[in-house]
């Protein structure tokens, strides 16, 4: 073997941290489980598009590699201009997630922005959403841990992974039913995200499963006048880095025509090539399972 053939061993040092699992609806989510996609349309629109979304993302259930939660927002409350659209409201909302995780059999996920709105999510969805302007919301991220469902909290664009210990110890204090942790991006300048994969295994040292956010990550915030855009193309190829890294969930938004969504369209991936790219990565995560994950620290 040539001294620069790596080993066993050597390659296992580029691992990451192992974690316990977390419980979503009837999956785990964490180490030994299979990768988890947290996938759908940005906002909710209408029951017929929902569902054809929905339709695709189920059959990957099929497979043994992967377990899917829906995911879609009843409020874009954080929208760049007061006249985009934002959704249909908490109530209808979470009428149409339950009629889609019952229909298709996926759990589900939705973002809150207030804590009142904490307990009506937790009665519908599976796992609840913290958006990353308000990972730093401590009345909101303590409502969505007492609800008891997991709580999966995106890491601010202003924030070091390092100071995301912090809020796991702030859900994890308020009896939460588990902690995910989510990078989708840090500001790079004006109008720009970019990705520092070191965080990945900075946040999982918490002992806490990871999520990517491959499509958030590609946003261009405030770069399409009034809206927010994005670069799609580099979606895929950050995932993929992100899985390769040991990631244990990669979230992504679909849509049939993201050209028509009313939101985030610029950075979705087109339903119809969401099965082939989710192929692709399982490839990535079936050949680092041989490789022994690291128990390193922050």
């Amino acid at each position: 073997m040539s001294e620069h053939t790596p080993t066993t061993d050597s390659v296992a040092n580029v691992g990451i941290p192992a974690v316990t699992p977390v419980s979503i609806g009837s999956y785990q989510c964490g180490d030994g489980q299979p990768l988890m996609l947290i996938a759908g349309p940005c906002v909710l629109q209408d029951h017929t598009i929902s569902s054809q979304i929905a339709e695709t993302l189920a059959s990957l259930n099929d497979s043994p590699s992967v377990n899917v939660v829906f995911k879609a927002s009843f409020d874009k409350a954080n929208r760049t201009s007061a006249a985009a659209i934002r959704g249909p409201g908490i109530e209808e909302g979470l009428a149409m997630l339950e009629k889609i995780g019952r229909e298709f059999g996926l759990p589900t996920t939705t973002d809150i922005h207030l804590p009142e709105q904490a307990a009506a999510v937790a009665q519908v969805c599976d796992v609840l959403q913290i958006p990353a302007f308000l990972a730093r919301q401590t009345d909101l991220v303590v409502a969505a841990a007492e609800t008891g469902k997991p709580v999966n909290i995106k890491k601010g664009q202003f924030m070091a992974p390092e100071d995301m210990r912090y809020v796991v110890q702030k859900a994890q204090g308020a009896g939460s039913g588990g902690v995910l942790l989510c990078e989708r991006g840090t500001f790079f300048g004006y109008g720009r995200l970019v990705n520092d994969m070191q965080s990945l295994p900075i946040m999982r040292s918490f002992g806490v499963p990871v999520v990517f956010d491959a499509t958030h990550s590609v946003q261009r915030p405030g770069s399409g006048q009034g809206s927010t855009g994005g670069n799609r193309e580099m979606v895929e190829p950050l995932a993929r880095a992100a899985v390769a890294v040991g990631i244990d969930a990669v979230f992504f938004e679909t849509h049939p025509e993201p050209e028509s969504s009313p939101s985030d369209g610029a950075n979705m991936v087109p339903l119809a090539d969401f099965g082939a790219m989710v192929n692709r990565l399982l490839a990535i995560r079936e050949t680092i399972q041989s490789f022994r994950p690291i128990h390193g620290t922050s």
